[in-house]
């Protein structure tokens, strides 16, 4: 019991350098338990918490951000969307890159498809004011069908409403959910900063 006190200690001392590689204990026909780097037959994979750092995530300077603060603020009384909320989105999607293409094929601030952009009648995805009021007025629609649910609208949002609507839960993507939380993240900071 004392080596096996020995080794996670030395693995917790050392646990930044040896992040990289994964543990695996094993026991011998005497039932002594061992530890290794090598994975093999018979051996369990040792999952340890892991420590993640969170730091406050930094917004464009105000400035970059101020040249949207009309159009976010007509926005979001126009579709009943609370502006946090639309800077949050805007953060996650572009970073306040009107300019921005996805891999995908995502388009401007709001990171609009060119379905969805054509949809919410937004001739050209570029011009902020466009995209931002198509972008919003999609958001809206999304919380409207999904009675508010925050969570469930992000996801609909990123992944698509065919993915969320109807099936209550957030679709098993790791992009997805990571995006529903990132925003949300984004979203309680700025209502800390913004009251």
């Amino acid at each position: 019991m004392r080596i096996l006190f020995l080794i996670l200690l030395i693995f917790f001392a050392f646990g930044p350098a040896l992040n990289a590689a994964d543990l695996y204990t094993f026991a011998d026909e005497e039932s002594a338990n061992y530890f290794t780097n090598i994975p093999g037959e018979g051996r369990v994979k040792v999952l340890l918490p892991i420590k993640k750092t969170v730091s406050k995530p930094s917004f464009p300077s105000s400035s970059a951000m101020e040249a949207y603060e009309p159009i976010i603020s007509s926005a979001s009384q126009r579709y009943s969307v609370d502006p946090n909320l639309v800077r949050a989105v805007i953060k996650a999607e572009s970073n306040f890159n009107h300019r921005a293409v996805s891999p995908k094929g995502a388009l401007g601030l709001m990171q609009l498809m060119p379905f969805t952009a054509k949809e919410m009648s937004v001739a050209n995805p570029f011009d902020p004011e466009e995209n931002i009021h198509g972008g919003v007025r999609y958001l809206s629609e999304l919380l409207q069908i999904l009675n508010w649910n925050l969570p469930l609208a992000l996801a609909a949002y990123n992944a698509g409403p065919g993915r969320v609507i109807g099936r209550n839960e957030i679709p098993h993507i790791e992009e997805t959910r990571n995006y529903v939380q990132r925003v949300i993240m984004y979203y309680k900071n700025l209502n800390r900063d913004y009251k």
